[in-house]
C-alpha cells in the first residue's frame, strides 16, 4: 500500500501546545458544586462504581462542556487536562466515584486486564520490571516509554504525587505518522502491516501468547494507531510469533526516535485532583521517572479508565468493542489503598 498524509487538522508539534491553558479545562464555582451534587446522588444509590451509570451521575450543566471535550479528543488536539477538583475535600472512594461519573459522560468503560478491571490503579505494585508478564501500570519509579493503551480513550486521575518527577508525557501520533509518510514512506508502509504483540501472559486460556495488530490503520479517512514498542519486541520470545523483518525493526526504531524528539512531545504535571484524558489513536503517552516517599505519605497513585467514545461511530474491526474480549468475563474495579 502507499501511505498518505492523514488528519492534518489533528497534528501538532510541541510549540503549538506550550500554552497550558489551551489544553486545561478548569472547573469552578457552580460546576464544582454540580459535581459534588452528582457525587451525592451516585453514593445514595451505591458506593460500588460498577452499579453507577451516566444517568446516576447527573451533570445537566457540565455535560455540554464535557461533550465538547469528547469531540476535541477525537477531532482535535487529542488530549485534555481537567483541573479544579479539591483532593482534600473528598475521600479516595469519593474521588473514584467522581472520576467514574465524569468518565461516564465521555464513554463506556472497557476492561483493562485479565482481572476485568474497568477502574484500574497506576502505582508501584512491587513488580519486577524484568518480569515478562508485568504491565506498565504496576511498575513504580521507572520512566514509561511512549505507547498506546487498548481503548478509544484512556483517562488518568491523580490521587497523589511522589516527591519528585512523574510528569505525564504525550506525543502526537498523527504528526509522527505524517512525518514518516513524507520522509520514509517505505517505513510507514511496513507499519501498516500486522505485527505481533506480547500478551504479557493475559491471553485467553489455551490461546496464543501474542496477538497481531498493525501500528497504523487508515479507516474511513481517519488514522488509528496502536503501538507499544516493548510489547512488539517482547513478542519475539515466543517461537511461534512471526519474526520482525529488518525493515520493521528499522521502522519501529524511527518511530520511537520521533516520539522522543522534543518537537513531537510535551510534558505536563498532574496534581492531586487533576484528570487527564487522551485519544489513544492520535496520542501516545508515557511518563518521566519519579520518586516516592512512603513514610511521608507521598506515593504516586493514579486511577485509570479505558473508555469507548460515541463520537467514533466507525472503527477498524481490530478496534471493535472489548465486550467480546475474555477480559470482559469478570468485570471488576480495582480499589487499591496505597497511603
Amino acid at each position: 500500500m502507499t501511505p498518505k498524509i492523514l488528519e492534518p487538522q489533528c497534528a501538532w508539534h510541541s510549540e503549538e501546545v506550550s500554552d497550558e491553558s489551551a489544553f486545561t479545562e478548569t472547573f469552578e464555582g457552580a460546576e464544582l458544586e454540580e459535581i459534588d451534587g452528582a457525587l451525592r446522588v451516585a453514593m445514595e444509590k451505591s458506593e460500588d462504581v460498577l452499579e453507577i451509570g451516566r444517568e446516576d451521575f447527573p451533570l445537566p450543566g457540565l455535560s455540554t462542556r464535557l461533550a465538547g471535550v469528547e469531540r476535541e479528543l477525537i477531532e482535535g488536539r487529542g488530549f485534555v487536562r481537567l483541573r479544579g477538583l479539591d483532593r482534600n475535600r473528598y475521600s479516595q472512594p469519593e474521588m473514584e466515584m467522581i472520576y467514574w461519573g465524569i468518565g461516564a459522560h465521555l464513554g463506556q468503560p472497557w476492561p483493562q486486564n485479565k482481572y476485568g478491571h474497568v477502574l484500574g490503579d497506576v502505582t508501584d505494585q512491587a513488580k519486577d520490571p524484568n518480569d515478562p508478564t508485568v504491565r506498565g501500570n504496576e511498575i513504580g519509579g521507572a520512566p514509561l516509554p511512549f505507547h498506546c493503551d487498548g481503548s478509544d480513550l484512556v483517562g488518568l486521575m491523580c490521587l497523589e504525587n511522589g516527591i519528585e518527577g512523574g510528569l505525564s508525557a504525550v506525543a502526537n501520533s498523527v504528526s509522527i505518522h505524517n512525518t514518516l509518510v513524507e520522509e520514509s514512506p517505505e517505513l510507514a508502509a511496513v507499519l501498516y502491516e500486522p505485527m505481533p504483540n506480547d500478551y504479557r501472559g493475559e491471553q485467553a486460556k489455551g490461546g496464543q501468547p501474542f496477538y497481531m495488530i498493525p501500528v497504523f490503520t487508515e479507516w474511513s479517512g481517519r488514522l488509528f494507531v496502536r503501538c507499544i514498542p516493548p510489547y512488539i519486541v517482547a513478542s519475539q520470545r515466543h517461537e511461534d510469533a512471526p519474526r520482525l523483518s529488518d525493515t520493521a525493526k528499522q521502522a519501529l526504531k524511527r518511530l520511537v526516535e520521533l516520539t522522543e524528539d522534543p518537537a513531537y512531545h510535551m510534558h505536563m504535571e498532574l496534581r492531586p485532583g487533576d484528570i487527564q484524558f487522551i485519544n489513544n489513536y492520535h496520542v501516545m503517552h508515557g511518563r518521566t521517572a519519579y520518586t516516592d516517599q512512603k513514610e511521608a505519605g507521598r506515593v504516586r497513585h493514579l486511577k485509570r479508565l479505558w473508555l469507548e467514545t460515541s463520537v467514533l461511530e466507525d472503527r477498524p474491526p481490530h478496534f471493535a468493542n472489548a465486550a467480546g474480549s475474555h477480559w470482559n468475563d469478570k468485570r471488576s474495579a480495582s480499589r487499591m489503598q496505597v497511603n
